[in-house]
């Protein structure tokens, strides 16, 4: 090789390799495609299964209420079996938020199917929930009903555990009876005001002025309802002068958390069936210790279901002697832990446990 081929493959490998050429994404724009709703979900999705179920089921009590009829002018109303079906379809996804739902329904395809691509407003979501609570109850048990039928359900051992659940309280809302009287009076004379400028006044929209209105007597119905539960809240405390209701969810009450902190809550107690993993029963407890809940919690199985549980598998939480002693009278089968000597219980849980009616020492789950 010469000196001019040497300095041609010393240029050539000096090049710099050229850079690939990539399409952009580009964010900043808007397309309009084609949407088969039918096709957003497939056949066997579970979001199709409870679509078909509710239509089985007897929705004239959630149509009692509507307004909208055939032969009259006005707005339609919403579908119940709609309504019901998303309420249905969130819970078995874990959800029971009002305004998720309405997140979920703009994008989510399941929910999407479901309501067409149309959205669903939180406000009717959730006074759909409140204003048929019972008939709600009513329809989840007749659905677990259908589940037994079908061989779903087989009660022989079921699972049982409480679980806190923050309220829609903050702690600086919990105030004396002092306080509550006045707040109370001040949305009073609040919502008086918005009655008489909605009468003379044609600035605001009707739907705006119902709005705030609605939001005031809302206001005024819970701080109604907190000095209520203030009595209840007295009746059980070592300080009766201090207690305090919540003006926001005056149902709620202080209770500790995961980790050492306390704050308002629910105790919400959940059964379910070992074998489906269904949960055959729900409770509200306004109590933080879980030591008085597992016969309420036999009782609502029984009554969903119209036959008892085999065995109640609990942990240390429930288990005490009058819930051992409670079970044993039901002749109903206990498995969870005992609490160690000098534990709540004593002498009495070693006689039982003597006698042979406790079945395991350590939690079976």
């Amino acid at each position: 090789m010469d000196n001019a081929d040497s300095y041609r493959l010393a240029d050539t490998l000096a090049v710099e390799p050229a850079k690939p050429r990539l399409k952009a994404i580009d964010r900043q724009q808007m397309r309009l495609h084609p949407v088969e709703v039918e096709r957003l979900v497939e056949e066997d999705h579970a979001v199709r299964a409870i679509w078909e179920l509710i239509g089985q089921r007897d929705l004239s009590p959630f149509c009692v209420a509507i307004k909208a009829v055939e032969g009259v002018a006005g707005r339609e109303a919403i579908d119940p079996q709609l309504l019901v079906s998303l309420w249905l379809f969130a819970y078995s996804e874990g959800i029971s938020s009002a305004r998720e739902i309405e997140r979920l329904c703009g994008y989510h395809p399941a929910y999407q199917w479901l309501t067409g691509l149309e959205g669903i407003n939180h406000h009717t979501l959730s006074d759909f929930r409140s204003q048929h609570e019972a008939a709600l109850h009513a329809l989840f048990i007749e659905v677990l009903g259908v589940l037994d039928q079908a061989g779903l359900v087989s009660l022989e051992r079921v699972m049982h555990d409480g679980t806190k659940v923050k309220a829609n309280a903050a702690d600086n809302s919990f105030r004396r009876e002092a306080s509550l009287r006045e707040h109370l009076e001040v949305a009073r004379q609040h919502v008086e005001e918005m009655e008489r400028q909605g009468a003379e006044s044609e600035e605001l929209a009707p739907r705006r002025q119902a709005a705030r209105l609605r939001a005031g007597r809302e206001k005024r119905q819970r701080l109604k309802q907190a000095l209520e539960e203030l009595k209840q809240i007295r009746a059980h405390s070592e300080n009766p002068e201090q207690a305090r209701a919540s003006q926001t969810d005056p149902e709620a009450r202080i209770m500790q958390q995961p980790h050492g902190a306390c704050g308002p809550a629910y105790n919400v107690q959940i059964s379910t069936d070992a074998q489906e993993k269904i949960i055959v029963a729900v409770g509200t407890s306004q109590c933080s210790s879980d030591a008085g809940e597992l016969e309420p919690a036999v009782e609502r199985v029984e009554s969903n279901l119209g036959r008892p549980a085999g065995e109640m598998v609990v942990d240390a939480g429930f288990t005490n002697q009058a819930t051992i002693e409670a079970m044993a009278e039901r002749e109903m089968d206990l498995i969870g832990s005992l609490p160690g000597p000098g534990g709540q219980g004593g002498d009495g849980l070693e006689e039982l446990r003597s006698q042979g009616r406790v079945f395991s020492e350590s939690l079976c789950l």
